[in-house]
């Protein structure tokens, strides 16, 4: 996904797990350009940036050193950088949880942040504005990609935290110099020896979509092992000499498996040679001195390699469909354009800064139901008591107080625990609702479980609502719905089905 969860390591350490890099020309005004690293996948809405990691966004003049089969883009050694550092939460004076950070510029100079501060900061001199807060991702999956089957989009509803440094052009990045440049982002830990060995370099990086998740570890390749991690270790602009015949083997395995995967040949072997090259050398190329869109995604390269000049600034907008581009690309050199079960993301990009869509904030809604044959107030006699462990998946409940605000601690078969909160019970009416506490990946989260009379028998209907945190909402429905329809199918051999 983009360059969601591309490693173990990241996958244990979500604020430092970068998610997307985009590059592209201000909607507000064209001589601004627009630099932003996404991190936290699916972030709930208390998601914060960590405070021991530095968040950075690297640039360097890039010259194309090569084209058609021998194409090749050089980077130059100097690096227009930009980092952010964030402090643990504070309390502002009404007494709400607040986040301050300090974004240090490639001169020197430090610009204060507001965490969620929609207006962001800008320099004195007006020519650098930062932002940096919770926004809608951007991104979007519509297939399984191992087998190119459409889906809906894998990541709506969801939430990331963004970093968006908006500078003038001229002024900061110099195109009279060169107008072409390669970008990356990073997460850099601390540099200090632990315990059990050296400093870890970095946890995360990112240059162009996708290298970690569908170049270096294809998931339509069986039996290979995890690069993902070696990779996020490597010093962008500078891959280890030393693995760069391991990872060059990886990627054009890749692209020929990506070849393959329609039935058809599209790639001569040289093609794919030339294309792994370009792609082991990763950073987001983009030109300022030309026109970046929602489709000029890839195509530095794609006409660099065809051995034609390009024509576009490349880059990546908000808005562009990275994935389908790509896909298009690999599976089939752009012979035909391979669109997903998604046409966008949850929300489009703004026109105005800081440009990111806002959070998602609607609640998600599960609801499940079974008709059994049995009298209401007999159904009713088993589910309707807070504690009852009736459920098939439940392995021990432990209650705590009595009545309304009554606790209950479950453990479930799998070794997961929840605690609920009992908030209103009807036994006349056969109704309870309750509250989500801890033990899920879920926030505002809002139970009830109700018995009807229908017919000769009743029905149950178990409904949630809630906000997926720190998980997508379709892993969340996945899971939710799943439990519900556990326990409700295990009512049917106790009460008998509904005929």
């Amino acid at each position: 996904m983009s360059d969601h969860v591309d490693g173990p390591r990241s996958i244990g350490d979500p604020a430092a797990d970068i998610t997307d890099l985009f590059a592209f020309t201000s909607p507000e005004s064209p001589a601004r350009t627009v630099l932003t690293m996404d991190v936290f996948p699916s972030a709930g809405e208390d998601a914060m940036f960590s405070n021991i990691i530095d968040y950075a966004i690297a640039v360097r003049r890039v010259s194309v050193a090569g084209v058609g089969n021998a194409a090749k883009f050089q980077p130059e050694a100097d690096e227009i950088r930009f980092s952010c550092r964030f402090e643990t939460l504070k309390r502002d004076t009404a007494g709400k949880a607040i986040q301050y950070g300090v974004c240090k510029l490639p001169d020197g100079r430090e610009l204060s942040l507001t965490v969620n501060d929609e207006k962001g900061t800008s320099t004195p001199e007006g020519d650098v504005r930062v932002f940096a807060g919770l926004r809608s991702d951007p991104f979007y999956l519509a297939w399984d990609i191992a087998i190119l089957k459409k889906l809906p989009n894998l990541l709506q509803h969801t939430n990331v935290l963004c970093i968006v440094v908006e500078l003038d052009t001229h002024r900061v990045l110099d195109p009279a110099k060169g107008s072409l440049f390669g970008a990356i982002a990073e997460t850099v830990p601390p540099q200090k020896r632990g315990l059990l060995g050296p400093a870890i370099s970095r946890i995360d990086w990112i240059g162009r979509p996708e290298q970690t998740n569908m170049r270096l570890n294809n998931p339509a390749m069986s039996e290979i092992d995890d690069l993902r991690d070696l990779w996020n270790q490597q010093a962008p602009f500078a891959i280890s000499k030393a693995l760069q015949p391991l990872f060059l083997q990886r990627l054009k395995d890749s692209i020929a498996t990506w070849d393959m995967l329609d039935g058809r040949a599209d790639w001569t072997p040289e093609a794919i040679a030339a294309t792994a090259n370009v792609f082991l050398d990763d950073f987001l190329l983009f030109d300022v001195a030309k026109p970046i869109n929602d489709e000029s995604h890839l195509e530095i390269e794609k006409s660099t390699l065809s051995g034609r000049p390009y024509q576009t600034g490349g880059g990546r907008s908000i808005d562009a469909n990275s994935i389908d581009i790509l896909l298009s690309w690999l599976v089939n050199n752009d012979r035909e354009f391979l669109q997903g079960g998604a046409t966008g993301a949850t929300k489009l990009g703004m026109k105005v800064f800081p440009y990111f869509a806002t959070p998602n904030t609607e609640l998600q809604t599960v609801t499940e139901s079974v008709e059994l044959a049995a009298a209401p107030d007999d159904v009713w006699s088993l589910i309707g008591q807070f504690g009852g462990a009736w459920h098939p998946l439940t392995a021990r409940i432990n209650l705590t107080g009595a009545g309304i605000g009554q606790l209950r601690t479950m453990l479930t078969l799998d070794g997961q625990q929840t605690v609920e909160r009992l908030e209103a019970i009807d036994d006349e009416k056969r109704f309870l609702r309750y509250t989500h506490i801890a033990g899920m990946a879920v926030s505002h989260y809002t139970g009830t479980l109700e018995v009807k009379p229908k017919g000769s028998g009743s029905v149950v209907d178990w409904r949630a609502q809630f906000l997926a945190a720190n998980a997508t909402d379709r892993a969340m429905k996945v899971k939710v719905s799943t439990l519900f329809k556990t326990g409700l199918e295990s009512l049917k051999p106790r009460f008998g089905a509904a005929k």
